[in-house]
């Protein structure tokens, strides 16, 4: 486990020497201390990087020879599975089995931008112009030195979906990732040297938000800030690079919906429900934590559901069957808990779960919980809580079911169950989302866009769209006229 910053290609201690604990949530105890960075190590790391793009060879090399060093550091990620896996549960508290999906995606994105990186080589636009006198054309270029934050939820992952498409097409980046789980992203430091990634081209920074997060972003030499995270911190980083013009792209909050018509299989309908709220403890983004359910179908719907997920197996995500953990610190379940006990003040029924589970006496544990009864006005309804609560109510109409869906200022994801093809057609062309599931919850592509409308961010990630974040076009035109242009020297 590292205990320095990785800048320049090499392991440097804080210029400020300090340090902040990492602490297991499954067992409340301090195992290691992470670095913790500076605006000095920015104001170093952020030269580094700078003089990386402005004088090193990445932003010079061929896709195809960036693309040989990310296929490596994809491979690298694959050769340390078992031990970046230990590393993250350990982290966060996800169980290992999600643990091993994230890392093998994280292998898996590093891959796929390694194929872009080659397409993009002589990849040229050219434009047919009214003027036969002149011929032009579009060519992309990278974008500079990119900053890339990013949240506890997903700690390589995520940072994976920053890191890979920048480096595919030339920019350099300061990775800064969450102070309370920043061990895997370190690692990638390791994994990029031994991968030949030229120095400086990706530094680790490793610390308080606060501190070194803001000094990054504040930084007149960086071009591009990408974040991961909540609503209110994305403002504010939309208002610092508004300073300098910044390009800045946003992946924010959600509170989805999942609209389920009476004609579902019950059977599925259950198992997506789940799987949309209680994965990763229900720290997702996208969680579809509204469920919609139609009358009919509400009270067979709600009694299967609360039985099955007074099945689920919870527990230290290190232990084989377990498949819900702790949260990923005290500060998420404590206010986990605020939102539960608020929801009941206001008038919700719990219909299961909401409490420490009998037998953990440490740990940051909480039962996986079912709401209902909510008004339209409660918080638990209408905010984020980015736990594993899930709340249901029914409905009577399809335009019912919409309208509640896209009463929301967010709109990352939403979901809608049905045996009618057309009506899901009908209601994914009506959610006011970047991300639409049918018959489903929560299955990602790097293959395909994310990101999302209104409050829940600017800009996609993943698949073509994610290398938009780190590029500039550039027209170049030609006069090629065979006669003086004579506006001046007429002759």
């Amino acid at each position: 486990m590292r205990d320095k910053l990785y800048i320049n290609g090499e392991w440097v201690a804080p210029l400020e020497g300090g340090a902040l604990p990492v602490i297991n949530p499954a067992t409340e105890e301090v195992f290691h201390y992470i670095p913790a960075g500076t605006a000095p190590d920015a104001e170093v790391a952020v030269a580094a990087a700078r003089a990386a793009f402005d004088h090193g060879p990445w932003p010079r090399m061929t896709g195809v020879d960036r693309a040989k060093i990310l296929r490596a550091m994809a491979e690298g990620i694959r050769s340390r599975l078992p031990e970046l896996t230990r590393l993250e549960v350990m982290d966060n508290g996800k169980p290992i089995p999600e643990a091993e999906w994230d890392l093998t995606d994280a292998a898996g994105c590093f891959d796929f931008y390694a194929g872009l990186a080659e397409e993009l080589d002589g990849e040229v636009e050219e434009i047919a112009l009214a003027d036969g006198r002149f011929t032009s054309k579009a060519v992309r270029e990278p974008l500079g030195v990119a900053v890339a934050i990013v949240p506890w939820n997903y700690p390589l992952l995520m940072a994976s979906w920053k890191v890979a498409p920048a480096l595919a097409v030339g920019c350099t980046m300061i990775l800064k990732p969450a102070e309370t789980t920043s061990l895997t992203a370190l690692e990638l430091g390791v994994i990029a040297d031994e991968a030949g990634l030229p120095k400086g081209v990706l530094n680790i920074l490793s610390g308080k938000g606060s501190i070194v997060g803001q000094a990054l972003i504040d930084h007149p030499l960086v071009d591009k800030v990408a974040f991961t995270g909540s609503g209110p911190v994305g403002s504010r980083i939309m208002a610092a690079g508004a300073k300098d013009i910044k390009r800045i792209s946003l992946e924010l909050g959600g509170k989805s919906p999942f609209i389920v018509f009476a004609d579902s299989d019950i059977e599925k309908a259950v198992e997506w429900i789940m799987f949309g709220i209680f994965w990763n403890q229900g720290q997702v983004c996208s969680a579809t934590s509204r469920v919609l359910v139609e009358r009919s179908l509400y009270p067979a719907l709600l009694e299967r559901l609360v039985a099955e997920t007074k099945k689920i197996r919870i527990g230290d995500g290190l232990e084989p069957g377990v498949l819900l953990g702790p949260l990923v610190n005290k500060g998420q379940y404590e206010d986990v808990k605020r939102h539960i006990a608020r929801a009941v003040e206001q008038g919700a029924t719990v219909a299961c779960g909401g409490k420490r589970p009998e037998g953990f006496e440490k740990g940051y544990y909480l039962e996986p919980t079912i709401l209902t009864d909510l008004p339209l006005d409660s918080g638990a309804w209408v905010e984020e809580i980015f736990g594993p609560v899930v709340c249901i109510r029914p409905f009577d109409t399809e335009e019912e079911a919409v309208r509640l869906a896209n009463d929301s200022r967010l709109g990352l994801a939403a979901a809608v169950m049905s045996a009618d093809d057309e009506r899901c057609e009908r209601v994914a062309a009506a959610f006011r989302a970047g991300i639409v599931w049918i018959n489903c919850s929560q299955p990602t592509f790097t293959e395909a866009p994310w990101g999302g409308y209104k409050e829940s961010g600017i800009g996609r990630e993943l698949g073509r769209w994610g290398l938009d974040n780190y590029l500039e076009t550039k027209q170049i035109t030609r006069f090629t006229g065979k006669e003086p242009w004579a506006w001046y020297l007429k002759g």
